[in-house]
């Protein structure tokens, strides 16, 4: 891996070869810093009302205080990066968790809205670099067999956050007010910031990175492009359901307003599980693992909205919707990584910048089909689109992959 980081002598002998309960340590503060951007993320979408009135703005007004956050990940992810990747990785991480720290510290006192958009923006910098540089990293503590999987360990904070963190944070808004939500948001960056100052090892990246420019133009790899538009399609798709499940799942299907906070628990406890699943298949075979989630998931989105109307079948398919759509994420990380050669951190950080993006997209699209009158199963017909033209995507890299090999070889044969 081109990008890999090597623990120094004093804390192991060689990459990957750190005592298991160090690594596990190392691997949870991680984790704990994802826990927190995660939060940081979506919490925001059950508190949107307070924030507005607080504000004196409208509610779509502070509807772009979510998609300001999403877009600004991609810049941070392409400059920010580039920035601090050359130090060593812990390092790095800690500049990021600094800047995640003081956007929350901003978002908590922010006096006007402008000031509580500069907080998102400034928070959202550091996330693309996290999740890039940290997997990176994750995957450098451990044996080469568990790498994908000690990147679902890092992505575990992610998940957790939508599972317990998101309803626990509309909870505490609504009693406490929206403000407590970011200061407590800012207390769990700095034990997070804490955690990875005294139990991450001191590491030292690989010095075989190309230089920036090189890896600006690695990004444009085929199969590396391949892998970042497949996670920008796929996740697309998903979260473009995601993001309407709501109104669905009230005007469709028939719950009550009570029942929604459980069934989003259930999704969430998808995504938790898919996160895990997607890791140990990862590691086994990331480019088949892919494949077959990208072939399930459209189906799934088909057959959320063709039972849209049945509440026990729905309830299933919302937790198969986050399990087989998060499985992706550990196989679709390491197959950016391992087909950006010298270019793997900058690769992993874009493709955390492609979820985002990608979900930007999705949600669009989802919101036009509704905004023309296509109904609210309709965003299960956009998303289940732009799952396909990812299916399709990764299948046209594999093809030509193989056709590559093919073409070595019998060039190599005397």
């Amino acid at each position: 891996m081109g990008t890999a980081v090597r623990p120094v002598p004093d804390t192991a002998t060689a990459e990957g070869d750190l005592p298991r309960r160090r690594a596990a340590l190392a691997l949870f503060a991680l984790s704990l810093g994802g826990f927190g951007i995660g939060l940081t993320e979506f919490v925001i979408a059950g508190l949107l009302t307070e924030v507005a009135a607080d504000l004196g703005v409208t509610i779509s007004q502070a509807g772009h205080l979510v998609g300001a956050y999403a877009l600004a990940v991609v810049p941070g992810a392409l400059v920010i990066t580039p920035l601090v990747m050359r130090r060593p990785p812990k390092q790095a991480l800690t500049a990021l968790l600094g800047f995640f720290v003081v956007g929350n510290l901003l978002s908590a006192w922010a006096p006007s809205y402008e000031v509580m958009l500069a907080g998102r923006i400034v928070a959202a910098l550091a996330h693309g670099g996290y999740f890039g540089i940290g997997a990176v990293l994750a995957s450098s503590l451990v044996p080469a067999t568990r790498r994908a999987s000690a990147v679902a360990a890092l992505f575990a904070g992610l998940t957790i956050a939508n599972v317990l963190g998101v309803p626990a944070g509309a909870l505490v808004g609504q009693h406490l007010g929206w403000r407590a939500v970011f200061w407590i948001i800012s207390i769990l960056g700095a034990i997070a910031l804490a955690g990875l100052i005294a139990l991450v090892p001191r590491t030292e990246p690989e010095q075989d990175q190309l230089p920036v420019a090189q890896q600006f133009r690695a990004l444009a790899r085929p199969q590396v492009l391949a892998s970042l538009l497949t996670t920008a399609l796929v996740f697309g798709g998903m979260f473009g359901v995601f993001t309407y499940i709501e109104p669905l799942l009230r005007e469709v299907t028939g719950y009550s307003v009570s029942a929604i906070p459980w069934l989003l628990v259930i999704f969430g406890a998808g995504l938790f599980a898919g996160n895990v699943l997607g890791g140990r298949a990862a590691d086994r075979n990331a480019d088949n693992a892919v494949l077959a989630l990208a072939i399930l998931l459209p189906v799934v989105i088909l057959t959320l909205g063709a039972v849209a109307g049945m509440s026990t079948l729905v309830t299933v398919l919302l937790f198969l919707l986050g399990l087989v759509g998060f499985a992706t994420v550990p196989g679709l990380q390491a197959r950016v990584m391992r087909h950006a050669q010298g270019a793997a951190t900058l690769a992993s950080a874009t493709n955390i910048a492609a979820f985002n993006l990608g979900n930007t997209i999705g949600v669009s699209l989802a919101g036009f089909a509704i905004a023309a009158g296509w109904g609210l199963r309709s965003p299960t017909i956009t998303g289940a689109a732009l799952t396909l033209a990812g299916l399709a995507l990764i299948l046209g890299a594999r093809l030509a992959a193989r056709r590559t090999t093919a073409s070595i070889r019998s060039t190599s044969t005397p």
